[in-house]
């Protein structure tokens, strides 16, 4: 674990200890620099971090196709209201595969 944090740069191996065991994230450089060391993508690193964020953010892109499916309807800015439509449905299909 000192090793670890050497190479992350840290004081002390606390931080790593406290990434380890879940009690405290990462920031973004450093989860990076995990994925670099690790050779794994962060989210297998920190199994229970994407989890937390799709449950997060997956109902905020329902009401935000919600919104555009009815300013669609209202025909406004019709054009870049359907290539965000489409954009969300390609990326609903390629989350089924």
């Amino acid at each position: 674990m000192l090793e670890l944090g050497i190479l992350l740069a840290y004081a002390d191996e606390g931080a790593v200890s406290r990434h380890e065991r879940s009690k405290t994230l990462p920031p973004l450089l450093i989860a990076i620099a995990y994925e670099v060391i690790f050779q794994a993508p962060v989210s297998e690193l920190f199994p229970g971090m994407r989890e937390m964020v799709e449950l997060t953010i997956e109902p905020r892109l329902l009401r935000f196709e919600q919104e555009l499916q009815e300013i669609n309807q209202r025909n406004n800015k019709a054009l870049r209201v359907a290539q965000k439509l489409a954009w969300l449905n390609e990326r609903r299909n390629i989350r089924k595969i």
